[in-house]
Order: structure tokens, then sequence, then C-alpha cells
């Protein structure tokens, strides 16, 4: 798995799952289908006068989510912003070509009301949950920091294999200090609560 092949299951899927928090902090979720892919970016189309505009406008993050029949889970999280004006209208224009619907939901020069937002900065959690074990991994979109997730095992493990017994996915192997494999840990925090020391720690 990588970035672009995440990015191509997305376009597959078609219609994302888009979050964003409103002025009073309460979560937001819009279906969007209005979207095109680059190999760097997506961008994607919206009305002006909507309230999913105003929070964009606004505060610009956003988390995008999808789920594939194969049960892969998608999520992109990142900072949407309006592409200038002299951008506008091409990119308007090639997701109206790519999504032919929108000409019935905006005909004629009712599309001008829309606003075409980018978002080339995020992070990308791929998470397949049809496989045993499971298989998570992370990519970046543009240059950002990725936010490190789950559980490490520290120093302090007394090799006691509690964890190891625990664990729902068996991805915690035997050493000198016991190791999860990050890339097929559910973040569950079962071998968390379990451990009789207290030797490991939510990251």
């Amino acid at each position: 798995m990588d970035l672009q092949t995440c990015l191509k299951k997305m376009q597959l899927v078609g219609v994302l799952a888009f979050a964003t928090v409103d002025s009073e902090g309460a979560p937001q979720i819009r279906n969007i289908s209005a979207i095109h892919y680059e190999e760097n970016a997506l961008y994607f189309f919206t009305a002006r006068g909507k309230n999913f505009c105003k929070e964009l406008m606004d505060d610009g993050r956003v988390q995008i989510l999808c789920y594939t029949r194969y049960k892969e889970m998608i999520r992109l999280s990142g900072k949407a912003y309006a592409v200038t004006d002299d951008e506008q209208v091409k990119w308007r224009d090639i997701i109206f070509k790519e999504q032919p619907y929108l000409a019935n939901v905006y005909p004629g020069d009712t599309r001008s009301i829309g606003i075409i937002f980018c978002i080339d900065q995020a992070e990308v959690e791929y998470f397949n949950l049809g496989v045993n074990p499971i298989f998570r991994e992370t990519y970046t979109l543009g240059h950002v920091k990725t936010r490190e997730k789950g559980y490490m095992i520290t120093s302090d493990c007394i090799r006691c294999g509690k964890c190891q017994e625990v664990c729902p996915q068996n991805c915690i192997d035997k050493g000198t200090t016991y190791m999860i494999r990050q890339n097929n840990c559910l973040h569950c925090g079962n071998c968390y609560e379990h451990c009789p020391v207290k030797a490991i720690e939510r990251k």
C-alpha cells in the first residue's frame, strides 16, 4: 500500500464523508462526491452559501473518511483552502466534467455559486480490517508531520507475557523488552490495561 493507491481507492469509492467543526464546536459531517484527484492534491466543490463552506473558510481543518467493500478504512486529515480566483474556473470545470450529475444540480451559470477548495497537505491513514492480522500504515500528502498513535512497551517490561496473551491480533513479539508490531496493532489498549507493572504507554 502507498499514498497513491489510497487516493485511487478513495476515488473509486466516490462518495466520501467530510467532517468539520462548526462555530459552536459541534461536529458536522457531509457526503461529498464533487472531487477531483491529482497526484499531490485533491480539489472539491461546494456552494459559497453552505455552512460547510463557512466552516472551511473559518477554520479549514477537515477529515475525510472512506470505507471500501474490502473492509479498508482510509482517513485523510488535513487543511483545506480556497484556490486562487484565477484557478477557480479551471478546477470547477474539471470537476463538472468528471461528475456530470453536477450540471443537473447547478445548471448553466448557477455553477458560479460554487467555490473550489484544495487539500495538498495531509496525513493519510490506511486501516485494513479484512486481513489477519489487521494492517495499518500512515502516509503523508505534502510536507506534514505524522502524529504517533497507539501503544509502546517500555524498558520497564518484566517479560511476563501477559500483554501477548491478551492481544486480539497476536501482534506482540517476545524479546528482552516485548515489542508491538505497530502495523498490525488495533490500538485497542488491551495490553495497556492488563500489564501488571504499567510498562505500556500510550503514544
